[in-house]
Formats: structure tokens, sequence, C-alpha cells
């Protein structure tokens, strides 16, 4: 029966012998005097006393269990166990070298993979700006994009399925970060058979009494939005005909009549026929467009991201 003493010594010899073959040090020596046929030369090209080069070699022939090397008058011929060794050593080395650049690319924000989230409403006024500058900065950067809506943004960053997402507004929740990069004005979007459409600019009291078609409210209670706050401030009330989660909805009510939208202006990119787009007269409300992300989230790919949507949409 082995003893307990004994098996801890082979146990540890095992583990000295994994430790030799997989030192990408002792390999890089290996190889090195496996191309020079010397001991010397290899030193010096290693820039290293020769002494302890010929100490890496032995250990790892030790190691391995089988000469690497046959020491002849002309120098170190490479025997047939050290030949199959040298391939793969040089194979090894390279895909070392290979995962360490890589692992600098990615940790210096220049690789690695990024998912968009953006809101329907902004996609048309974002993506055909920022796509090409993501293209230019970050080129070997594996970009997703995903639609969100505003009740869906807060749980894709929170859960990470969005690395970032472009909100109006920004989120303000806790655990979630945003910078500012944009606004968009208010305005207000009306079938084009109204005698609001008529109009050049609307000025806000004549929404008074009329039917909204209203986005999500994220807070229960008090709806605090910006055109709650808008239409609160300028003493104006509207009933609420309906509640949509995305502006594509807004805009089909709003041609089917059940009401008006107060939505932000890059909605009105490929409107579709039949709504019109008006500004109110005197009322400069706008919504905040932001990059929202989880702030414990130590994504080096974040600030690149950031100083492509300053660029796409400053």
């Amino acid at each position: 029966m082995t003893s307990s003493r004994g098996s801890n010594t082979v146990l540890q010899e095992m583990h000295m012998n994994l430790v030799w073959v997989m030192d990408l040090r002792s390999l890089r020596y290996f190889v090195a005097v496996a191309e020079e046929k010397s001991v010397g030369k290899a030193a010096r090209r290693l820039n290293m006393a020769q002494p302890p080069l010929s100490v890496h070699i032995r250990n790892l022939e030790q190691a391995l269990g089988t000469p690497l090397f046959r020491r002849a008058s002309r120098g170190m011929e490479i025997t047939d166990a050290g030949s199959a060794l040298l391939s793969r050593a040089r194979e090894a080395l390279l895909l070392a070298h290979e995962g360490f650049e890589a692992a600098r690319a990615v940790g210096s924000g220049h690789r690695g993979r990024l998912t968009i989230g953006t809101m329907f409403a902004l996609s048309y006024l974002v993506l055909p700006r920022l796509a090409p500058e993501l293209k230019r900065r970050l080129p070997d950067v594996e970009v997703h994009y995903m639609e969100l809506s505003a009740t869906t943004s807060t749980s894709a960053i929170t859960n990470l399925e969005a690395t970032v997402a472009l909100c109006m507004p920004s989120i303000a929740r806790e655990g979630i970060a945003s910078e500012r990069i944009g606004t968009q004005p208010l305005m207000l979007a009306v079938s084009a058979r109204s005698a609001l459409a008529r109009m050049s600019t609307v000025p806000i009291e004549r929404l008074a009494g009329l039917p909204l078609i209203g986005l999500p409210t994220l807070e229960e209670g008090v709806d605090k939005s910006v055109v709650a706050s808008m239409l609160r401030r300028n003493n104006v009330t509207m009933h609420i005909a309906h509640r949509v989660e995305t502006v594509n909805s807004a805009l089909a009510l709003v041609i089917a009549g059940e009401g008006c939208a107060i939505l932000p202006a890059c909605a009105q990119i490929g409107r579709p026929p039949g709504v019109v787009f008006r500004r109110f007269r005197n009322v400069r409300d706008a919504l905040e467009v932001a990059v929202c992300w989880r702030r414990d989230l130590d994504n080096p790919l974040i600030e690149p991201f950031l100083a492509c949507a300053r660029a796409a949409l400053g």
C-alpha cells in the first residue's frame, strides 16, 4: 500500500512537472536554443547568462522525461522528441502572444463586443450618424444593436442585455449611470385632417380638453414626465385617451383619429403619411437624450462609445 507521504511526493512531482511543461518562458528558451543551435548564442539572443539557460533546458528535459538535444561538437542538435516539441512550442508562443495582444486590445477599449440599445424614436436620428463613427473609431469591436422602449430600457441595462443604451429621457435609477449627449424639443403630432395641422405653430392652450395619446409613465402616482410638467406649468389639462409603449403606436393612433401626441422632434423622421408635426408657440420644453449604463459595469468600451456618441450627436 502506498503511504500518504509517498502519495504526496508523487503529487508534488506531478505538479512540478506540469509547472515546467506549462511555463511559457521555458518554451521560449527552448525555441531560442533550437533555432540558434547553441546555448551561448541563444543566451545572447535572450539577453541572459548561459548557465541559467542550460539549467532551464535540463529542467525541461527532466520534466518531459526525454532528451530534447544531443550535445555535439557542432552545437546543440535537436532530437526527434525536440522536433516534435518545437513546432508546438512555436504555436503555443504565438497563441500566447495573440492572447496577450487581444487582452490588451480589449482592456484598452479597442476590441470586444458592444451591445447598444436604442429607443425606436431615436433610431433614425442616431444610428445613421453613430454607426459610421463606431466603425471609424472602433473597427475591431463587434457591435450589436437592440431596440428598446421606455419600459424595457431599465431592465436591459440592469440585466446586462445591453452594454449601453441611448435613452430619452435619461434613466434616473439607483445603480444606473448616464451622460447627457443632447436634447430633443417636444412637438405636437396631429392628424393631417386636424385644424391644428393648418397652423404653423400651436399655442399650447389650444390643447386644453383634447384627447392625448400618452407614452408610459415610469413612476407610480403623479405623472412627473416632461410632457406632464409642461402641461401643468401652462395650466393645460388633457385627458389621456390611450397610453402606449412606443412612438410608433402613438403615431398609428394619431392617424386613427384617437387623439394627438406630444413627442420628441426626432419622431417626425420617417413619420407615416397622415401625421403632421407642429412646434409649440413660445414653449421650449425638450427631452434629454442620454447614454445610460450600469454603474458597476467595468467595461473599457463604455468610454470609447461615449466619445463616438458625443462626436455623432454633439
